[in-house]
């Protein structure tokens, strides 16, 4: 289909694109792998598009000692490409490289895809369990928001009508890992588990599981995070007791491609080997 009629603006500054954001009906576009779909099925109907393309101090990947700060507009594909992630945020770099496809990883963003926050998306299970934090800049300055502030129900995060997503920063985390089952089509998950541990000696000191694919939000399983304390690794069956109930309390969407109960059966398989490729990693 074809998109209803709008205009276009690729505006030079932070302040421009935030000025223009005031008027009636704008929106950002960032990499367009959400939106533009959504246009053309007319979904959505922006009169006006503020291309972020220009922008970038809002692209890029920075190590800052122990933290990581990613601009924005990086594309999928560049976090996929990081051998520093990679080594030191693994979990990260499995969502990049299972988004998707070439298409949507070199033309994505790691910000449009929060910003949109799709209930199947992948990173925000790996955002929250890094307990990420998002700066937004907006028409009265800049502020900062925990992952589980920035993210809402389906299709929803905190973002207001002028506000721009610039950076998302997280604490290195070397034993984390992502595993999802993935849609045959769509490549989204039916079922995506972020896993990131800290060990004392062979058992786990502590633990964040987060969730994406199951509910119509992505969320944290803070009861498998608690039952995994104490837990070792090459204990098969402790972990699997762990884990069981992950998505207890969610309630569970069914479609054809996988029932309700499906997934939450699938949450709990997912989550045990999340944890034992995080504790490998």
């Amino acid at each position: 289909m074809i998109c209803a009629g709008f205009d276009y603006v690729r505006p030079r500054t932070l302040a421009e694109a935030i000025s223009l954001l005031a008027r009636d009906e704008a929106k950002v576009l960032a990499g367009g792998q959400s939106l533009i779909p959504a246009m053309k099925l007319r979904l959505a109907a922006p009169a006006l598009l503020v291309d972020l393309q220009a922008l970038g101090e809002l692209t890029g990947i920075r190590r800052e000692g122990e933290r990581f700060r990613i601009g924005a507009l990086t594309t999928h594909a560049t976090v996929a490409e990081s051998a520093e992630l990679q080594r030191d945020a693994p979990a990260l770099w499995h969502a990049a490289n299972q988004l998707g496809d070439p298409q949507v990883r070199n033309r994505g963003t790691i910000g449009g895809s929060c910003a949109h926050h799709d209930p199947a998306a992948d990173y925000p299970a790996v955002l929250r369990a890094f307990e990420a934090r998002f700066t937004i800049a907006g028409k009265n300055g800049t502020r900062e928001l925990a992952a589980d502030e920035f993210f809402g129900g389906m299709f929803e995060c905190a973002l207001e009508s002028c506000d721009i997503l610039t950076e998302i920063g997280f604490a290195a985390a070397p034993h984390s890992a992502y595993v999802k089952y993935h849609h045959p089509a769509s490549h989204y998950a039916l079922v995506g588990v972020a896993a990131v541990l800290s060990m004392r000696g062979d058992a786990i000191a502590m633990a964040r599981i987060g969730v994406t694919g199951v509910g119509d939000s992505s969320f944290r399983a803070g009861a498998v995070e608690r039952a995994l304390v104490g837990v070792r690794p090459s204990d098969e069956a402790g972990v699997q007791a762990a884990c069981a109930g992950a998505a207890a309390g969610v309630e569970a969407r069914s479609e054809l491609a996988a029932s309700g109960a499906y997934r939450a059966a699938m949450t709990d398989v997912f989550a045990a080997r999340a944890v034992k490729a995080a504790a490998h990693a």
